[in-house]
């Protein structure tokens, strides 16, 4: 089995591709040992010590290491955890586990108007389109969290959370295209 390997634009972060389906819908990250524990896979990479997150998605996985971790070190280790979880066919997740869902079960992080319906449509249906598929490209995932007064809140999972280009992709890439399609769009922010 071989595993490539690709940077994104998050320099700690590497995206891992198996050649086969990772996740059969949605997404999942991990940013801490212990939402981890919901994973074998992600569990065993947290255990390297050097890991600070791992994010599955559609065909791929994404690894940030920790601050001042040097990647050539710690990318035999991930690739020889990967190549053994990958080639003994284990789940991915434990039995019982919420390892199904994409984000956390919360809707909208915003309230938002009943008569922005169609506005917030138009965004989320942007965002399936064109930008998830880019940013999932890049070894991560872009999350809608809401709309509010003509701003659109969303979140970075995977290397783009905490990419130092991610601000530039929100604001001239993601913002500007929002801002095209729908002109009541006026701001994009993270959170």
């Amino acid at each position: 089995m071989l595993i490539e390997t690709e940077p994104t634009p998050n320099p700690a972060t590497l995206k891992f591709l198996p050649g086969r389906t990772v996740m059969d819908a949605g997404t999942r990250d991990f940013t801490s040992p212990e939402e981890a524990e919901a994973s074998p896979l992600a569990e065993a990479l947290f255990d390297l010590g050097d890991v600070a997150g791992v994010f599955f998605g559609r065909d791929f996985i994404s690894v940030t290491a920790g601050e001042g971790v040097d990647w050539r070190g710690l990318k035999p280790d991930v690739l020889a955890i990967l190549l053994d979880h990958f080639s003994a066919e284990m789940p991915l997740f434990r039995p019982g586990s919420a390892g199904g869902f994409s984000v956390p079960a919360e809707d909208a992080a915003f309230p938002e108007n009943p008569e922005d319906a169609d506005i917030v449509a138009q965004i989320k249906e942007l965002i399936e389109t064109r930008v998830r598929p880019a940013v999932a490209g890049d070894g991560g995932d872009i999350v809608y969290r809401g709309f509010d007064q003509g701003k659109v809140y969303l979140q970075m999972q995977g290397a783009c959370s905490g990419c130092p280009s991610s601000t530039a992709t929100l604001k001239n890439g993601i913002e500007q295209l929002l801002k095209y399609y729908v002109p009541e769009v006026t701001e994009v922010r993270a959170v």
